[in-house]
Parts: C-alpha cells; sequence; structure tokens
C-alpha cells in the first residue's frame, strides 16, 4: 500500500479530492492535516470529517496553522460559499480531530516512513513549510510532493497573474519549492477547458447513485456557478480531484519536465506568481517538476471510478 498525508483547506473540490484518496485500491491515508486557505482551520477541520465519515473512513485529522506566515488570512468564501461547501451546512461530524499538531505530524510520519510517503498538498503551503523550517531534513525523506499550485506560465485565478494556494502564502510557496523536497506542480489551469465537467457530466455523476457522488456534485454547486460567472467557464473545474488524480495515477500526466521555478513574494502586483523558466534562461538547476498536460478521458474516468 502506498502512504500518503493529504494537506487541506477542506473545502468543495478539496472534499471531492479526499474521496478520491480513500476510494483508491492500493493507497493508506495515514493522516489529513488541514491548513488555513480557502476557509479557517476550524471549518476545514468540520469539512474533512464530514467528508470522511461519508467515505466511511477512520483517517486522523489534525489541526495545522491557522493563518499564513505573514500575511493576513484571505478566505475563499466568494468561491466556495460561507462554510467551504457550498453552503450546505452540513452537520457535525461524530468524530473529533486529533490532539498533536499537525506539523508534529508531517514530521513525525515522514521520519517514520523514510522514502515511502507520498506528500499531496491541497492548500496553502504553510504547514509544509513550516514542517520544513523545523526539520529540514524531512524534505530528502519524501518519496513524492504533489502541489496543487501556481499557474505555470499562464494567468492566476485569483489575481491575473496568481492562483490562490500560492498567492495565500507566497512566503511558505517559496520555502518549500526551495527546499530540495521533489516536488510535482499541478497547476490550476490543467482543470480548465476540456478537464471542466460538463452539465451533462456532472448528471451523470450525480446518476450514480452513491453517497460520495452525491456529496461531490452538492458541495460544489457554489463553485460551478463561481467558475461560469466569474471565470468564464462552461463546467466545473476541480482542480484539487486534478492534482489527486495525478498523485493516484503518474500516467496520468501527458507531458512534465523539470525546470527552476521561483515564487514572487514582494510585488503585491504579481504576488504569488509561479515563475517556471521553461526555456532555462536563468541557467539554475531545476528544483520543480512541472505537469503541463494530463490525459483527459482518463482524468475524468479515474474520478468516475472513485466515486461510484
Amino acid at each position: 500500500m502506498r502512504k500518503f498525508i493529504i494537506d487541506t483547506d477542506t473545502a468543495s473540490d478539496d472534499a471531492v479530492a479526499l474521496i478520491m484518496a480513500h476510494r483508491w485500491a492500493d493507497v493508506h491515508v495515514e493522516a489529513v492535516t488541514i491548513v488555513n486557505g480557502n476557509v479557517s482551520v476550524e471549518q476545514g477541520v468540520k469539512n474533512a470529517l464530514y467528508t470522511l465519515e461519508v467515505c466511511d473512513a477512520s483517517t486522523p485529522v489534525y489541526i495545522g496553522c491557522a493563518k499564513p506566515i505573514l500575511r493576513e488570512c484571505s478566505y475563499a468564501d466568494w468561491f466556495h460559499g460561507d462554510d467551504g461547501m457550498g453552503n450546505m451546512y452540513y452537520p457535525d461530524s461524530n468524530s473529533k480531530p486529533q490532539s498533536a499538531h499537525a506539523i508534529d505530524t508531517i514530521i513525525d510520519t515522514i521520519k517514520t516512513y523514510r522514502g515511502e510517503i507520498t506528500l499531496v498538498t491541497l492548500g496553502p503551503l504553510t504547514n509544509i513549510a513550516t514542517a520544513l523550517l523545523r526539520a529540514p531534513e524531512i524534505a530528502t525523506n519524501v518519496q513524492r510532493c504533489v502541489i496543487m499550485g501556481g499557474a505555470a506560465n499562464t494567468v492566476g485565478n485569483v489575481t491575473p497573474a496568481a492562483e490562490y494556494n500560492i498567492w495565500v502564502d507566497p512566503e511558505a510557496a517559496k520555502i518549500v519549492f526551495h527546499s530540495g523536497m521533489p516536488c510535482e506542480i499541478v497547476g490550476w489551469e490543467l482543470s480548465r477547458h476540456d478537464a471542466e465537467l460538463t452539465p451533462a457530466e456532472i448528471e451523470k455523476v450525480i446518476n450514480f447513485g452513491t453517497k460520495t457522488a452525491r456529496l461531490a456534485m452538492e458541495c460544489n454547486r457554489t463553485a460551478l456557478d463561481s467558475c461560469m460567472k466569474i471565470q468564464a467557464a462552461s463546467g466545473l473545474m476541480l482542480p484539487d480531484p486534478v492534482a489527486m488524480a495525478v498523485a493516484l495515477d503518474p500516467d496520468i500526466v501527458t507531458r512534465q519536465g523539470k525546470y527552476f521555478v521561483d515564487v514572487e513574494i514582494t510585488s503585491e502586483l504579481t504576488r504569488g506568481a509561479t515563475v517556471v523558466d521553461e526555456l532555462g534562461v536563468l541557467h539554475k538547476t531545476p528544483n520543480m517538476s512541472v505537469v503541463w498536460s494530463i490525459d483527459i478521458p482518463r482524468w475524468k474516468e479515474n474520478l468516475y471510478h472513485c466515486l461510484r
């Protein structure tokens, strides 16, 4: 069994990604750690626990950093709804978060399973950066770190230049990008266009009739509306599930490469921009693997497989 740690700011598309990981046959999720981002950590914990309950999963959930390293909190209620789950206001789970802090859990779990952990990050990188500052040696102990974040030399989704997760805590992203951890960037742009779920595909998922399919589409109603009204999409974009699909099924990637990637932290105009030196003009050692394209039919079939 492959061992995963999922670090998430649990909102609607994060919930779908959590379902996918818990429905994948050869994956065991060691821990779900919560970070500030789409919602407060308290709401993120509530959303994660509810999602896991729907999955019939007992994965331990840990509370992490409640704010970015240097910045003020910037929630995404405008996209995901006030509760992060499409304003569905789901009930509290019967489960409770663990008493240990997410940072300690990330460090201890990586050290316990050296070279075995796939770290999947679905939110701002505050927890991961803080863990690296405390224990920099864990960078080389991780097998893979799949990051849903950034916009690889393309437009952002929260500013013209930046994707939300990186923009929220660019200092944390910069720490992670330069830590030596084997990181793979899955930018938000990979969930656009043909990767979007069309209205017919959303209806197809709902017709699966499972509780996970119902949750996945129900909690994304506000996100669907936001995608169409704010981001000119024709369907539902699911950035976190796309990143999770890359983590679960690496063969979904059709083009990727190693590049030097940096994060803008000083300019407010381009704050959080992920600058990929695609042509190698800086002559710097590549530090990140960038995913440029995925097999769209395979991505959707993987999603359907997990929700049926």
